[in-house]
């Protein structure tokens, strides 16, 4: 098991520790596709999994979900979120047992969703079907000082419901003069460079774990695809994600650095918990 290098109550003690800062952005992995963003004393939560929902739902199975990492943090502990979001259903990404406590901690929350899976999530949260902020490709909404603009992904490919909403979502982030996408699961479908592009993105947040038909699961960039997609839109920084979580479901980050280093695209790789400052930009 890889350990958390800070987790629960330290945890949150460390992001408490740069609540103040005016100058810089922070954000810890959570591990899998999940973190936690601070900017302004406000907190933001993307993706969360934070339970052992998965490797209990598949334990003795033919796709047992192998917990590789220790949990970062209790869901119970995450208070004084602003947002939350997710960005497609499968439960790495959508988590019952993370969301629930969470939007119940939270009073005032905004749950930013894929428009088109508004009555699953109601579902799988326990909320009101109302409750969530849907979006889907081409639009944008405006929580306080963050606006997020949807992004579709191919999972593996862009799928859309009857209405023409994106099942699959990415996000841009845009909050003062930062821009940060957060991919949710993709491939690399045509076009989608073009679509980042004028958004001038700081920072994006790649899964790296790739596309294995072997797998039994839908796919994502592999590390050569993550690196030449941030090069390609022109993105100025990258930290890769989604490894590290499931044994049969992973990637090495070396291999991501040494790909990002061959086409010279600045990267960092954290480990489970760790912290990024927008410093380095």
């Amino acid at each position: 098991m890889i350990p958390a290098i800070i987790k629960d109550e330290d945890f949150i003690a460390q992001v408490q520790q740069y609540e103040n800062d005016k100058k810089h952005f922070h954000l810890w992995w959570l591990g899998q596709s999940g973190y936690l963003l601070l900017w302004q004393g406000k907190r933001i939560l993307l993706d969360p999994y934070l339970s052992d929902s998965l490797t209990k739902k598949y334990a003795g199975t033919a796709k047992p979900h192998t917990r590789m990492s220790e949990r970062v943090v209790n869901p119970e502990l995450l208070k004084n979120i602003s947002i939350v979001s997710s960005s497609h259903n499968h439960t790495d990404h959508l988590d019952g047992e993370t969301l629930i406590p969470i939007i119940k901690n939270n009073p005032g929350i905004t749950f930013i969703i894929p428009e088109a899976n508004r009555s699953f999530v109601a579902n799988r949260a326990q909320i009101p079907q109302a409750f969530p902020a849907g979006l889907t490709e081409g639009m944008h909404l405006t929580v306080g000082d963050f606006t997020f603009y949807g992004i579709a992904a191919a999972h593996n490919t862009v799928d859309r419901n009857e209405k023409g909403e994106c099942l699959y979502m990415g996000y841009i982030i845009q909050f003062g003069n930062y821009t940060i996408y957060h991919s949710g699961d993709t491939l690399w479908y045509a076009g989608l460079e073009k679509a980042l592009n004028p958004f001038a993105i700081n920072l994006a947040l790649l899964p790296i774990n790739g596309n294995d038909p072997a797998r039994g699961v839908a796919g994502n960039f592999n590390v050569q695809e993550a690196a030449a997609l941030a090069k390609a839109a022109g993105i100025q920084h990258v930290i890769p994600c989604h490894y590290d979580m499931f044994t049969f479901n992973t990637a090495n980050p070396a291999h991501f650095a040494a790909n990002a280093k061959a086409v010279q695209q600045a990267y960092s790789i954290l480990p489970i918990g760790g912290h990024w400052s927008s410093e380095v930009l």
